[in-house]
């Protein structure tokens, strides 16, 4: 499939949930990204992903924080290390598919990504944070 027709099949729900896992998420952020600038991009998917859960009936599911700083990370990855295709920066990024231990560890406590406030809204990073 396509990154344009991932991109519609998710906006549109026609998307399978049972095959839409993380590294599926990532995918779908790449592509977003390499088609429109960072925040509508975000916009874009932050809103088609509350769709998606919500037709699912799992809108408890989204989370906020989880959802930007990934985004932002695959962004960072890819002004860094330009890559052609999602084929190129998966293998670049390998560690962005991994969900748990995910890379976000390096970035978050626990307690925080587990947190109400961090489900709502979008938290920064406390690595470090005493």
């Amino acid at each position: 499939m396509t990154d344009d027709e991932l991109i519609a099949k998710f906006e549109t729900g026609d998307l399978p949930a049972q095959s839409f896992h993380h590294s599926d998420h990532v995918r779908l952020a790449f592509a977003y990204l390499t088609r429109f600038t960072a925040l509508e991009a975000l916009n874009r998917f932050v809103n088609a992903l509350k769709r998606f859960a919500g037709r699912l009936g799992k809108s408890g599911l989204y989370h906020e924080t989880i959802t930007y700083a990934y985004f932002f990370l695959i962004h960072e990855r890819m002004t860094r290390t330009p890559c052609f295709d999602w084929e190129d920066f998966a293998r670049r990024n390998s560690d962005l598919l991994e969900w748990k231990p995910g890379v976000l560890g390096r970035y978050y406590r626990e307690a925080t990504l587990k947190s109400d406030l961090a489900r709502k809204v979008f938290m920064l990073p406390d690595h470090g944070i005493e």
